[in-house]
């Protein structure tokens, strides 16, 4: 029996078009592929974003907890020098009285020495409690560096992984439209190949 010049277009027909699908499915696995790499990418950036923050904000912290504990020094410092300049005052004070013929532990002698000590003490106590303070607030703003940072590491890797899921449902829904554009190429083709062959 002779193949009939329909015939042959209807095989070379299904023979393309099966080619044609081949080529629908190879391009939704090309395209699910760069879906995925740009999924991967996405957590690998957001990762590599969230260390360096982190180490950044490590160095922030530690500069501030520097500077807060320089300032503290400066503080005691300040504190140590108000106390010795009350010694130089006093022992000065004492030595005028006692080259006086003054009894420089009794009487106005004592009282004002009494005074000047008691007012040291009150700045020596306030700048006690400025060190303090400055060890405290610096030690706050060091941890609420570490707080917003990990809080915004968090949020931006939250953000990346749902980033890289639709990245990965792009993909699958690649692949299923091309594997369903394919059938429909392969269909398509066997049903006008069928008509062909019969005529």
């Amino acid at each position: 029996m002779a193949i009939s010049q329909g015939q042959m277009y209807g095989v070379a027909g299904l023979i393309s078009a099966y080619g044609q699908a081949e080529a629908q499915k190879a391009q939704g696995i090309q395209s699910q592929t760069a879906y995925l790499l740009q999924a991967r990418d996405s957590l690998a950036i957001a990762g590599v974003r969230a260390e360096m923050d982190t180490l950044y904000s490590s160095i922030q912290a530690g500069r501030t907890l520097k500077k807060a504990e320089i300032e503290a020094q400066n503080y005691t410092i300040a504190g140590n020098t108000l106390l010795k300049n009350m010694r130089a005052a006093n022992a000065s004070m004492r030595a005028r009285a006692a080259a006086s013929g003054v009894a420089y532990g009794e009487g106005s002698a004592a009282a004002v020495q009494r005074e000047n000590v008691a007012a040291t003490m009150r700045d020596v106590g306030i700048a006690d409690l400025n060190a303090l303070t400055a060890r405290v607030l610096g030690f706050e703003d060091a941890a609420a560096m570490f707080q917003s940072t990990e809080m915004q590491n968090t949020l931006n890797l939250f953000a990346a992984e749902r980033q890289a899921g639709q990245f990965t449902q792009a993909g699958t829904a690649a692949r299923q439209q091309a594997g369903l554009l394919a059938g429909f190429t392969l269909a398509e083709a066997a049903v006008k190949g069928g008509k062909t062959l019969t005529t």
